[in-house]
């Protein structure tokens, strides 16, 4: 069993920052063999893939939507992935989930979510 719980999300104006963090734990988890991802989900709209970070935090994909305003990170003495937003869309406003055991070619097939945290971007 796998927990990951995420935090960070709020409210924010366009243009803002924020900085999501997701805890993992498991009894027989290991954050440091895992790689790890963040997706978001928009009303209406199916989950989408935002970033991710392979175990060694050496490599990392993102989606096209977020490259240069988005950076995933990870600690592994703490467990802990994160996902820094800057330059915040209105676009961005949706509840954002982290995933662990991820897998394929650009970490996009995860075996282990979230809960999920919102995000609004104000005008």
């Amino acid at each position: 069993q796998v927990q990951l719980v995420e935090s960070g999300g709020g409210l924010v104006q366009a243009g803002g920052s924020l900085r999501l963090s997701c805890a993992a734990s498991g009894r027989t988890f290991r954050f440091s063999n895992s790689n790890m991802g963040w997706f978001r989900q928009a009303p209406g709209k199916e989950r989408e893939f935002v970033a991710a970070i392979s175990w060694s935090g050496s490599i990392t994909h993102y989606a096209d939507s977020v490259k240069g305003r988005f950076t995933i990170s990870r600690d592994n003495a703490k467990n802990t992935v994160y996902l820094q937003m800057n330059s915040l869309k209105l676009e961005d406003t949706a509840v954002y989930y982290c995933a662990a055991d991820c897998s394929g070619t650009r970490l996009t097939r995860c075996a282990y979510w979230g809960q999920g945290t919102q995000v609004t971007v104000s005008s």
